[in-house]
């Protein structure tokens, strides 16, 4: 795991940001994909890209049809300023363990897939899990196409530039059929496995999650000409959303609500904007309560827009609602790993999206800092190295039964 990771700890630093930047489709992101192709083909793996991004590398000894598969795997891409984990730890997870279930001479009685999901992050086009939601049907074709980054550039445009055919973007009934059973390895995103004092944790849950757009229209003006009696101004009304947001979920037990983005119209030092346009994501292990979260920070955001003379509009952009994972898997995983704490967890991931259509579990590695999205976010090396041999077992008892 530490020579794996070490081969792609400089693929994406983040000078200004500090951490990783790996935006689906850079140049980082294509080059960490380049290198996993070439790990896989290294152990001689059968790979392959499908037709919606989504690469796949396939341990298959002894020529089984491909389906009912054991299928592991991650993503590559990160947030801006990401830590170096996040996505590549379960992906360096699932060639390591191929390599222990060799030098166990495993033989398996089923395929095992690795499968590497593009902008699972959803930094560059604003939807989280795109490639395994157009894997599942999750998300449609038509609404993939048409997402633009903030440079103007659609998904089908740059996926049509990295070899795939927009025409055939979609839900692939044929790829799904492989996966018998699907086993996502993550960094954990949070303190559970530091205040627990375990290196590894099992999945229970994924709790409910969505993104929205809280859009704050006023009068675009000139910022020397115009009096402040006179103004119109979205952004100071933005100001006061962002901190009605904090208290709506402070008001909420088990709540959590982030703006993460605010963008502003046209963006001038010297202007007044006409709009800006927040970013809200919001969480409760309680769907009901995410709904009615969301409900009550939407009306305040109206209250606030209209003392100030400007009207808010709230877009929904994507919405998961709680996943708990297949339990018979999950028993699976606790009785091969009976040292395991079970967790939920607040971040999404694949997993989740693909939860709905197979059974699903996931495995956490620790994380000393309880911190993610961030360059803070770390994995021990010992913790790493655990991680990949508790997978290793898991993977064997799924091949083997």
């Amino acid at each position: 795991m530490t020579r794996l990771l070490g081969e792609i700890a400089a693929v994406g630093t983040d000078p200004g940001r500090g951490g990783y930047t790996r935006p689906v489709f850079s140049t980082a992101e294509l080059d960490l994909r380049s290198w996993f192709i070439d790990q896989a083909e290294r152990r001689s793996l059968g790979v392959e890209t499908d037709r919606n991004g989504i690469i796949w590398a396939w341990w298959n000894p002894t020529d089984l049809p491909l389906h009912d598969a054991v299928v592991t795997g991650s993503h590559l891409d990160s947030v801006p300023g990401g830590g170096a984990f996040d996505g590549p730890l379960g992906v360096a997870s699932a060639l390591v363990a191929v390599d222990q279930l060799r030098q166990r001479d495993t033989t398996p009685q089923r395929p095992l897939g690795i499968a590497v999901f593009p902008e699972e992050e959803g930094s560059r086009f604003g939807l989280a899990c795109l490639g395994s939601g157009l894997l599942t049907g999750a998300v449609s074709a038509e609404r993939a196409a048409r997402l633009t980054d903030v440079d103007g550039n659609t998904f089908a445009d740059l996926a049509a530039g990295q070899g795939l055919d927009p025409a055939f973007l979609g839900r692939d009934d044929e790829m799904l059929r492989r996966i018998g059973r699907f086993v996502e390895l993550h960094v954990e995103q949070g303190r559970g496995l530091v205040d627990l004092h375990r290196p590894v944790a099992i999945g229970a849950s994924i709790v409910s999650h969505g993104r929205w757009r809280l859009s704050v229209t006023g009068q675009g003006n000139h910022a020397g000409t115009t009096l402040m009696s006179d103004r119109q101004d979205p952004m100071v009304a933005a100001a006061q959303i962002v901190v009605a947001v904090r208290d709506a979920a402070l008001a909420e037990p088990d709540a959590r609500a982030t703006v993460g983005r605010l963008v502003a119209i046209p963006g001038g030092t010297n202007v007044i904007a006409s709009r800006v346009d927040i970013g809200l994501d919001v969480r409760h292990p309680d769907d009901a309560v995410t709904a009615a979260l969301v409900g009550r920070i939407a009306d305040r955001a109206q209250e606030i827009a209209t003392v100030e003379g400007c009207r808010a509009t709230l877009t929904e952009e994507s919405l998961s609602p709680t996943v708990h994972f297949d339990p018979t898997l999950r028993n699976e995983l606790a009785a091969t790993l009976p040292d395991a704490p079970i967790l939920d967890t607040g971040a999404g991931h694949d997993a989740g999206v693909l939860a709905a259509h197979v059974p699903t579990a996931m495995l956490f590695v620790r994380n000393p800092t309880g911190i993610s999205h961030s360059p803070a976010e770390h994995v021990e090396d010992r913790d790493a190295e655990a991680g990949a041999a508790a997978l290793a077992r898991v993977l064997e008892r799924l091949l083997v039964i």
